[in-house]
């Protein structure tokens, strides 16, 4: 009852909490973002979500598109731009996030929805995290995913879509808020999608991390 009703529900209603209470930051962050990323302050990206059905995931874009004179990408150092860098250093970029959630693309709880190209490498257990809705925190994510093996952090995942529950989800969002506020180690901060996944690994991510399977 609770993963298929009362959770989509509460989704709902504390992301628009959420997004109502944060819209003056979200409004600054927009607005300094358009400026320094030449109107372009958002970053959309294909996300396999529930059932592995691919929906556009939103960030606040921390990098601009800058090109060398044969059109090819600047590195990203020169890239990511001073405003872009706090931004990332202080978690705001997943903010947009929430609007996922209001269109029921997401979670606040759930699995982190990785790139769609890592589908055919999962093992069938590891496949179990795409039962549930992906999430804008998870399990993985408060454990300490930047120190496990991917195993261990797909296992994670699993544990959780089966042991699904209102207090386990408490739980990890207190645990995230604390790491946010905190600057715990437990989660990952300062990536973004595009440059990096969100494993911490470049997009050339082979079938080779995959060989300790779930």
């Amino acid at each position: 009852m609770y993963r298929n009703f009362l959770k989509p529900i509460a989704d709902f209603l504390f992301a628009l909490f959420f997004l109502a209470v944060a819209s003056p930051l979200f409004i600054l962050v927009w607005l300094g973002l358009l400026m320094v990323n030449s109107g372009k302050p958002f970053f959309y990206q294909l996300r396999p979500g529930k059932d592995e059905k691919l929906f556009t995931i939103i960030k606040f874009r921390t990098m601009n598109n800058k090109k060398d004179s044969e059109g090819v990408l600047l590195p990203d150092a020169d890239r990511l731009t001073g405003f872009g860098k706090i931004v990332r250093k202080t978690s705001l970029d997943e903010l947009p996030q929430l609007i996922n959630v209001l269109k029921g693309d997401m979670s606040l709880v759930g699995p982190r929805p990785l790139l769609p190209e890592y589908l055919p490498l999962y093992s069938e257990e590891q496949k179990k995290r795409h039962l549930v809705r992906p999430g804008i925190t998870g399990l993985a994510q408060v454990r300490g995913r930047n120190t496990m093996l991917f195993s261990e952090r797909f296992k994670n995942d699993v544990y959780y879509v089966e042991h699904q529950s209102f207090l386990l989800d408490l739980k990890i969002v207190l645990l995230t808020v604390k790491s946010v506020l905190f600057k715990s180690k437990t989660i990952v901060h300062g990536q973004t999608v595009d440059e990096v996944d969100d494993l911490g690994l470049s997009k050339n991510l082979d079938a080779n991390h995959f060989k300790n399977k779930v």
